[in-house]
């Protein structure tokens, strides 16, 4: 009996904090070439944050083996390590990020079949779905300054689907960055019609609605130095 009780102890000890486990590793391909990360694989690994301005592409730029994440091209990344393999698809909840450097339309490669969402606007220029964002089936596009950390989905959220801007997750929560640059007054464009609020002041100078920031139905704006993070969305 006692033996059993041992054994039983020791199986649940194995359970806790064996594969169950989920474990988050950074993993960078410098100066463009392939880098391996060592790690514990065997519970399956999945994308969870692109850092790289760079694409994140399974199989092409990123991948892994029983004892090793491996990257390659600039990709850097966070990876979630554990929880059984049973991770279905490794692009479920991915977070990418997509620069158009020099205002020029920038195509970030990933499958995007299960559809895509801003989830974070980075750039100080506007980003407006099929105006300055959008996707096909391979890829996110991004134009005019535009740059922001996009979410791809897991196809379950049909309303992720292309073409449908105002619609269902796309403008849902939007977070727009807006700067007044040199003290100056500053227009956003963005659809506000879901309401505005502001999520975070990142300037030292005061954001204060309706006398340093406001909005109207097409664009947010800033004034006298207020620069912050703005939720959109219903």
């Amino acid at each position: 009996m006692k033996f059993t009780a041992h054994l039983v102890l020791l199986l649940a000890t194995v359970s806790i904090y064996g594969y169950g486990q989920n474990q988050t590793i950074t993993c960078s391909s410098n100066n463009g070439r392939r880098n391996f990360c060592s790690a514990n694989t065997r519970g399956g690994v999945r994308l969870s944050r692109q850092i790289s301005g760079t694409p994140c592409i399974q199989n092409q730029t990123w991948g892994w083996d029983n004892n090793n994440i491996w990257v390659d091209g600039g990709c850097r990344a966070e990876f979630i390590v554990g929880g059984g393999g049973n991770w279905g698809g490794n692009n479920q909840g991915q977070t990418i990020t997509c620069s158009s450097n020099n205002g020029n339309r920038n195509f970030c490669n990933v499958d995007t079949r299960g559809g895509v969402r801003l989830s974070r606007q980075i750039s100080g220029s506007a980003c407006i779905q099929n105006q300055t964002w959008g996707f096909n089936n391979n890829s996110i596009w991004v134009d005019r300054g535009c740059r922001a950390e996009f979410i791809v989905g897991s196809g379950n959220n049909n309303n992720w689907g292309p073409g449908r801007p105002g619609q269902g997750g796309n403008n849902q929560f939007q977070t727009i960055t807006c700067s007044s640059n040199d003290g100056r007054r500053n227009f956003c464009n963005v659809n506000t019609r879901g309401g505005v609020r502001l999520s975070r002041q990142i300037s030292g100078s005061a954001c204060i609605q309706n006398q340093t920031w406001g909005f109207n139905n097409n664009s947010i704006w800033v004034d006298r130095g207020c620069r912050a993070e703005f939720i959109v969305g219903r």
